[in-house]
């Protein structure tokens, strides 16, 4: 019998200790270090006989180079966040709140695929194959080449993809997976590695397209050892709001495509339907005429979307102003409010600021800040702004209004909707014709487009 060991692991990153310690020493994160029980004798792993290969190094320059071929899986805003398809071989990671639609989307792919005659294998450790069977009756995911089992022994697992032999498999979840050689429960740092290592070398070394589903810790990571997302090839964050019917894919890597696209759905009856115009969505609810609300046109990857931003100022009884941003940096709030202060007279020392954009989404770049600066200007004065104008533009600290990308793109958007206005900065202008029907006005100061907005 080989002599067990105790060891402490850290959730976080992996780090081990041979004795607990409030604080790991790899991450810096307090009460992260759990206890293990490991081996003395190492034993080979699972995927050891798949690891032996016969390839010999070769030089670059003789290496075959060209596109990947992908597999569309009929999902094109999937497709639009995986950058074009799912990539043969591809190890994907997708993380999210407990009932977001994580299994939904998958057992929806996994039809799609199954409908183009690939050979698909879903395995799931949390459900039933009857459970299954249930959630697939009511989504219409019903297909002979759809092969489903429930287990969460590494063993059988790796029993059943050689009898399948799948183009396309899922794991849901990888925190449920075990490998028996491991002598730690399911869920540890220790199996969760291990697991996730063997299933890298099964899709790379058979080329099969494999999605491991993961649970997420209550501050929204992916639970277990941080070199989980780094022994993928692609993680993706399914968010939203379960008491809202959208939902949000967003990539924060991608090996075979960019990490700045989202792909947006919403939550019927019948699993997850794709939403092809999210600017309606997202303006569907916004009010017109109402002091502190403009549009803003934000770019997600080379999709452009038209969100509404909201802002509210109220006079507070405290010494130090709040100031509180949704969706937006907060930070990058705080410098807008300090340059509307400094640059356009606003006294606003003893006023608190919220600012919020609807419908749940981030926007993360510059561009968003004239709209920010109109808002907040708009609440501060009770002034509504044109329910039919939009903002886009990055604001300097000395008041400038900064020249952003995809100006064109933006305007289109705008247009498209019924837009009237754009109030833009004027170096945007530069290099492409403004469509005909829409108003463009661009601008160099802060104090220029407030004057634009509500003159």
């Amino acid at each position: 019998m080989a002599k067990l060991k105790t060891k402490f692991a850290c959730t976080e990153c992996g780090n081990e200790s041979p004795k607990w310690m409030g604080k790991c020493p790899g991450c810096g994160q307090w009460n992260t270090m759990v206890e293990e029980k490991e081996t003395v004798v190492k034993t080979q792993g699972m995927g050891s006989t798949l690891i032996q290969t016969k390839e010999k190094p070769r030089p670059i320059i003789h290496i075959e180079s060209g596109q990947e071929k992908r597999i569309e899986t009929s999902n094109q805003e999937l497709n639009r966040v995986l950058g074009g398809g799912v990539v043969p071989g591809s190890l994907i990671l997708v993380g999210g709140d407990p009932g977001i639609g994580k299994s939904t989307l998958l057992l929806q792919t996994s039809h799609a695929l199954a409908s183009k005659k690939l050979k698909v294998l879903y395995i799931s450790g949390e459900e039933s194959v009857r459970q299954t069977r249930l959630r697939a009756d009511r989504l219409g995911a019903l297909s002979d080449t759809l092969y489903v089992l429930c287990e969460t022994n590494m063993e059988q697992i790796n029993d059943a993809i050689e009898s399948v032999n799948p183009d396309f498999l899922v794991i849901d979840s990888i925190q449920t997976v075990y490998d028996p050689q491991v002598q730690s429960a399911p869920g540890s740092v220790s199996q969760v590695r291990e697991c996730t290592a063997h299933f890298m070398r099964v899709a790379k070394i058979k080329g099969i397209a494999t999605v491991l589903v993961g649970h997420v810790t209550k501050e929204g990571a992916i639970a277990g050892p941080r070199m989980l997302e780094h022994m993928v090839d692609c993680v993706l964050y399914f968010e939203g709001e379960r008491h809202h019917t959208y939902r949000l894919l967003r990539a924060v890597k991608n090996r075979f495509g960019s990490t700045n696209e989202i792909g947006i759905f919403e939550m019927v009856e019948d699993g997850l339907r794709e939403v092809n115009n999210p600017s309606e969505l997202f303006l569907s609810e916004r009010p017109m005429g109402v002091s502190g609300s403009t549009v803003v046109a934000s770019m997600e990857g080379t999709r452009p979307v038209l969100v509404e931003m909201q802002a509210l100022v109220a006079t507070t009884n405290f010494p130090s102003p709040r100031r509180m941003a949704t969706g937006i940096d907060h930070n990058r709030m705080t410098l807008i409010v300090a340059v509307l202060e400094k640059r356009m007279g606003m006294f606003l020392q003893t006023q608190d600021a919220y600012l919020n954009v609807a419908g749940g989404i981030r926007l993360d770049e510059p561009a968003v800040d004239l709209a920010a600066a109109v808002s907040i200007a708009s609440s501060f004065r009770d002034a509504p702004t044109r329910p039919f104008d939009v903002f886009f533009g990055e604001i300097g600290l000395t008041g400038e209004v900064r020249a952003v990308s995809r100006a064109e793109q933006r305007v289109k958007e705008a247009q498209k909707l019924g837009f009237k206005r754009v109030i833009m900065p004027k170096k945007s202008l530069k290099g492409w014709t403004p469509p005909k029907g829409i108003e463009i006005i661009g601008v160099e100061t802060v104090a220029e487009a407030l004057s634009a907005a509500f003159g």
